[in-house]
């Protein structure tokens, strides 16, 4: 065999240097082609307590491992053959249209997870066309919200008290902002025993201990953040000293009941959206009662562990009430691929929490784009491989759950 020197302007076309890149940020964000690179890149970027606060669930973590792993036994059976040279990712959705199939669900305490907290989650939630949900347990005000996204879509989320006059406020306060959807939230009679945040003191503003400091201090990010911003508080009621599941006990009603959810339908001049439902039964009646959507949710597994897995509830419950109701779900979303899934199930639409949170502790505003990019692209990319081009074109034939679970006889 010949051989030869390689001549320069041989080399020039099968070889490209890589432009660097100074920003640090930016780097590791690049890096991350995936929800759980996200993830690991928040682990090591976030103290301990606030990390554990978004990552962990209740108890033994049953319902969330269940939940993700209800996705991860999905088989696609793709078409071949498609013009899938375009996709379109949108559709509508209580009444207005979005650009893709899901929203940045309600998270509580966010400027602890990352300072820049609930503004970069509704300014990056505008630029990609979809909802921002903010929490009764948010760190940002409503109003502050909407000043700093005008042109944004926003929905606000209630836990309902036990001093009805102070959620009506907030209710108030919600609509003369702008915001158009109420998600009703109705699985938090009490906290769930997220255990975590009880070995971690996880309390509002952060309870310093040797162990916590000594956590903390790699971080040197989140300190300059934690410590040259506003103080951390509750944006929609007063400081809390106590642990978040002391607060959440102390705060909400056990007594809440149906006649409750139609007083509050009665306040609320645009869509309702009921989240926490995890039976048909439930579904069923709060159709009949005549609400916009049900969320199918089992609070990221963070309430009642071994409740319910949505994804398995979904089906059902579109048979029964997708013809009146829009039926949403969250909890164990990780990917686009698991996005597709649920819509191909019947979801109408879904919404993501830590993988949101994952983004913002990676890197603020940029890593919620990210969280964004990652998952569009992961959702386009799997539209085309099973040969469809809208989402309408998704149906339940395009996915097989496989069964793991099942109920004994």
């Amino acid at each position: 065999m010949k051989r030869q020197m390689p001549q320069r302007h041989d080399l020039a076309p099968l070889m490209k240097f890589k432009k660097p890149e100074l920003s640090p940020k930016t780097r590791r964000l690049e890096k991350a082609l995936t929800i759980e690179d996200l993830r690991r890149v928040a682990k090591r970027r976030t103290p301990k307590p606030a990390f554990d606060y978004t990552d962990g669930a209740a108890d033994g973590e049953v319902s969330l491992s269940r939940a993700r792993q209800a996705f991860a036994d999905i088989e696609f059976h793709p078409s071949i053959l498609r013009d899938v040279s375009d996709v379109d990712t949108s559709r509508e959705v209580l009444g207005r249209r979005v650009d893709l199939p899901f929203g940045i669900a309600p998270t509580g305490f966010t400027r602890m997870m990352q300072a820049e907290g609930e503004i970069a989650g509704a300014t990056a939630a505008t630029a990609a066309g979809i909802p921002f949900a903010l929490s009764t347990m948010g760190t940002t005000s409503i109003e502050d919200v909407a000043a700093a996204d005008p042109g944004g879509r926003h929905w606000f989320q209630l836990y309902m008290w036990k001093d009805r006059e102070r959620s009506m406020k907030l209710v108030e306060r919600a609509a003369a902002a702008g915001y158009d959807t109420l998600l009703v939230t109705v699985d938090v009679p009490v906290a769930g025993a997220r255990l975590r945040d009880v070995r971690n003191g996880m309390t509002i503003p952060p309870t310093l201990t040797p162990r916590t400091v000594v956590n903390a201090m790699p971080r040197p990010a989140w300190w300059i953040n934690f410590l040259t911003t506003e103080p951390l508080a509750f944006a929609s009621l007063d400081a809390w000293s106590g642990t978040v599941a002391d607060l959440l006990d102390t705060m909400f009603d056990p007594t809440v009941t149906y006649e409750d959810l139609a007083w509050i339908r009665e306040q609320w001049p645009g869509k309702v959206v009921v989240k926490g439902v995890q039976t048909l039964a439930d579904a069923t009646r709060l159709a009949d009662a005549g609400v916009d959507a049900v969320l199918l949710s089992n609070h990221g597994g963070r309430q009642l562990d071994r409740a319910p897995v949505p994804f398995h509830l979904l089906p059902q419950v579109v048979r029964e009430v997708g013809s009146d109701v829009e039926v949403h779900l969250d909890t164990g979303i990780m990917s686009g691929q698991d996005i597709v899934a649920a819509i191909a199930h019947g979801a109408h639409f879904t919404l993501i929490g830590r993988a949101y949170l994952y983004g913002l502790m990676a890197g603020g505003r940029e890593g919620v784009d990210r969280t964004i990019e990652i998952l569009q692209g992961q959702i386009e990319r799997t539209m085309r491989l099973l040969g469809v081009s809208s989402l309408d074109e998704l149906e339940p034939a395009h996915v097989t759950a496989l069964q793991r679970f099942s109920p004994r006889g």
